[in-house]
């Protein structure tokens, strides 16, 4: 559960913003490490993500399954990280667009993505499996 910030309230998975001079993957480890205290040994690309909404700055995330890391994942000020069932995702309490693009990261799927958003409602999407 995200505890502060942009998407304070929702279950939603580590990440963050890119350093300067850091490259995605450096950003995704340091991130993880931050928000729940483990440090990934692999990470696989599943998915990448493109949100257009109402002002200039689109979002482009990058998602990755972590298969093992080292250390047990903890509470920290930003997050507390908790387990779900496959079949019980709390999709009301996660953001919209995850209902969509989340089964295909469950499924071992690699895919791209592209949600458009006005007033917080997505208005159009696309989804394609690479």
């Amino acid at each position: 559960m995200k505890k502060r910030g942009f998407g304070k309230g929702k279950w939603n998975g580590f990440g963050g913003k890119v350093h300067e001079g850091e490259t995605i993957e450096e950003a995704a480890r340091r991130e993880l490490h931050e928000e729940c205290g483990v440090i990934p040994r692999d990470l696989i690309k599943r998915g990448i993500l493109t949100f257009i909404g109402e002002d200039e700055h689109d979002l482009e995330i990058h998602i990755f399954e972590i298969p093992e890391f080292e250390g047990t994942p903890r509470e920290t000020e930003e997050m507390r990280p908790q387990w779900f069932d496959e079949n019980n995702i709390p999709f009301n309490q996660m953001w919209i667009d995850d209902q969509y693009w989340f089964p295909l990261f469950l499924k071992g799927k690699m895919f791209t993505g592209i949600f458009v958003f006005k007033n917080d409602e997505i208005v159009e999407y696309t989804l394609n499996i690479v």
